[in-house]
């Protein structure tokens, strides 16, 4: 199983709009957090961040099966977040979020903070983070009485 990312480009946007619903829509159910769940939003907003000029989204390969997507963007050059990063559920659990990360770190050096968001609640989410090498910051945020945003830093 090779993984690896390719920059998405607008005929892309459909595909990656998709996964993204099939990837977020059981978290949204579970968690009603309207304002913020990825699977709420608008094709619009995917390609918005296809287009974005300090940032894009890459598509996540597993072999030539795009299974998930990653958004980066970057302030100042060398600081870095990411935001969505989603894999197809029939493809989770099988490291691809891993090697995703790091071929998005190989990929931006010059990268010296890498910063993201994920929901407390979701455990497995949080300890991929946490294995990936980044911390969680004091920063966080209630969304509803049933999910609460942790935000995590990584410093290279």
């Amino acid at each position: 199983m090779k993984v690896r990312l390719e920059k998405a480009v607008d005929n892309d946007a459909q595909s990656i709009f998709d996964i993204q619903v099939k990837a977020f829509l059981p978290l949204l159910d579970k968690y009603k957090d309207y304002e913020t769940n990825p699977a709420n939003e608008t094709i619009e907003r995917v390609i918005k961040r296809i287009n974005k000029t300090n940032g894009g989204f890459y598509k996540i390969l597993v072999d030539s099966t795009l299974v998930g997507a990653i958004c980066v963007f970057w302030k100042e050059n060398t600081k870095f977040w990411i935001s969505p990063m989603f894999i197809l559920p029939a493809y989770q659990g099988k490291k691809i979020a891993q090697k995703a990360i790091t071929l998005i770190e190989e990929m931006f050096p010059q990268a010296t903070t890498w910063e993201l968001a994920t929901l407390l609640e979701e455990e497995r989410n949080c300890y991929l983070y946490e294995k990936m090498g980044c911390n969680k910051t004091e920063i966080s945020k209630k969304l509803n009485d049933d999910a609460t945003l942790v935000f995590y830093k990584k410093v290279r």
